[in-house]
């Protein structure tokens, strides 16, 4: 039997890097959220709910993740799938710079 792979949201960061959350931590998020709200089982409002939302628009992932969720709550499960690419010759070039003094190693 083949077992399909856990989706992730993959989000790039504006230095460039990708990182990629469990979308099963974004749904029990909004099924955590809809299940106080609507006094049901966490349980109930992710099978009867998010789940099938989340299956049927990919988008709806994404909107409940940047609307209802702050980085930190995902921060400790995110994993860095692409770090982010620097253009440092244009850094050295034209970069900001200034003379700093730093302690002895």
């Amino acid at each position: 039997m083949e077992r399909s792979m856990p989706k992730h949201l993959q989000i790039e960061m504006p230095d460039g890097s990708k990182w990629a959350v469990p979308v099963h931590v974004i749904a029990m998020n909004r099924a955590a959220y809809y299940a106080k709200n609507d006094g049901v089982s966490i349980e109930a409002s992710l099978n009867n709910d998010t789940l099938p939302l989340f299956e049927a628009d990919e988008f709806e992932i994404e909107d409940w993740a940047a609307n209802n969720m702050n980085w930190e709550d995902v921060e400790h499960l995110a994993v860095c799938i692409g770090k982010g690419g620097s253009d440092y010759q244009e850094g050295w070039c034209n970069g900001e710079k200034k003379i700093i003094e730093l302690p002895a190693a």
